[in-house]
């Protein structure tokens, strides 16, 4: 059997090629860009085209609004300031983030704001990291009084209204009390978040000035940050967010005008970046060179396998494992087989085709980014297709269940 780039067969590239198209041909998928790596080769399909209804073909540099797979890149902000010493991973976070002193505790998870306890410890930058520090997007609570709070501040990027700017943000995130005890239960989002405010107070810079300075320049990654500028907003398809009844197209947010066409008061670490197949393959291929770009150190070796394993308990990791489980998007996705570390998931045991040891995660907006030391192996799946509907799910699914068979070993 002939040989593909860096370990993948010729059959196995083109069967890749064949699933994807048969996903866009299906009308469901607009359009997509893929990349896979192994060692120093990659391969990249763009197919289908920016809009739903034609116009311009997507291409290798197409921008994507990167959602919850900001994740895993953003925590590096935080993972350099370990390496250096100015945080550390037991210290409260309370002389950077004073609204967040004195935290009182809800008795019950879905019981009224008033009925508290004080909080048995402060928050830690470890409880930050590991998305443990109390409070969270819970998909298993929607509806209680402190998720309709959660939403009515404005503290999540999922409403019209645009998040405000940290100082306020963080105001009204310290009015609220936490869910559960800090370091008890793993929550998602929130944590993400906050370290960005961490990171700007910390280094007195706004948290993308210091990603750029920091990760995005060294690696290269020109098209990744919190905007798009004027002159390449025709790279950035619109972001559908379909009827879950109809499957009809609806634009969540357009290009010209959108949320990304300007810089944003809230520079979220939690789902705020754009970027392209080519800047996320160069942070990955980092990881995977345990924090190097040739031959310049980004992370530290310890920093990076701190990231990349599994960093939770079992009690911690019973919620995680819940919202995989029961939210059918996820579970079509990569999110359901093991851990997580700083930023990202971590599979701790095998229960599709991907090994052990993978690390990444996958976003709303029809995103997906994994690397596998095991393999030597990345696969970014970028889509303009959110997950109000399955579809770019099974996608996601679909391009990972015939990426692995394409290693040639």
């Amino acid at each position: 059997m002939g040989h593909g780039d860096g370990g993948f067969s010729e059959a196995g590239l083109r069967r890749l090629r064949e699933v994807l198209v048969r996903h866009v041909d299906s009308g469901r998928i607009p359009g997509l860009v893929a990349l896979v790596g192994r060692g120093e080769q990659t391969h990249v399909e763009a197919i289908g085209t920016m809009r739903h209804d034609g116009g311009a073909p997507m291409r290798r540099d197409t921008i994507f609004r990167m959602a919850s797979t900001s994740k895993p890149v953003t925590i590096s902000a935080a993972m350099i300031l370990l390496d250096e010493c100015r945080l550390r991973l037991d210290d409260p976070v309370e002389p950077w983030l004073p609204e967040l002193a004195d935290r009182q505790v809800l008795r019950r998870a879905d019981g009224p704001l008033d009925d508290t306890v004080p909080a048995r410890r402060p928050i830690t930058v470890r409880d930050l990291l590991t998305s443990t520090f109390g409070l969270g997007m819970d998909m298993t609570s929607l509806g209680t009084p402190i998720m309709n709070a959660v939403f009515e501040r404005g503290l999540t990027p999922d409403l019209p209204e645009p998040m405000p700017e940290p100082d306020e943000w963080l105001r009204r995130l310290g009015e609220l009390p936490l869910m559960h005890q800090p370091g008890e239960r793993w929550q998602y989002h929130i944590s993400n978040d906050l370290l960005g405010v961490l990171v700007a107070r910390v280094t007195g810079r706004p948290f993308g000035t210091f990603l750029r300075e920091r990760v995005f320049g060294p690696l290269g990654m020109k098209d990744t940050g919190f905007h798009v500028p004027d002159g390449d907003l025709d790279r950035l398809p619109p972001l559908y967010a379909p009827d879950p009844r109809t499957g009809e197209f609806l634009v969540w947010d357009e290009a010209e005008g959108g949320r990304h066409s300007r810089p944003p008061a809230f520079q979220g670490g939690g789902g705020g970046l754009v970027s392209t197949v080519d800047d996320y393959h160069a942070y990955f291929r980092m990881l995977l060179n345990q924090g190097r770009h040739g031959t310049e150190r980004i992370l530290s070796r310890p920093a990076v396998e701190l990231m990349t394993t599994d960093r939770l308990t079992s009690e911690q990791n019973a919620a995680r494992n819940a919202m995989a489980a029961d939210n059918v998007h996820v579970s079509f996705g990569q999110g359901q087989h093991g851990g997580w570390g700083f930023g990202m998931a971590v599979r701790t045991h095998r229960g599709d085709y991907a090994p052990v040891g993978q690390f990444g995660w996958d976003g709303g907006s029809g995103t997906s980014t994994y690397a596998d030391p095991g393999n030597r192996l990345t696969g970014i799946l970028l889509t303009q297709v959110g997950m109000s509907v399955p579809d770019s799910a099974r996608l996601i699914h679909d391009f990972w269940t015939t990426l692995y068979q394409a290693i040639d070993a």
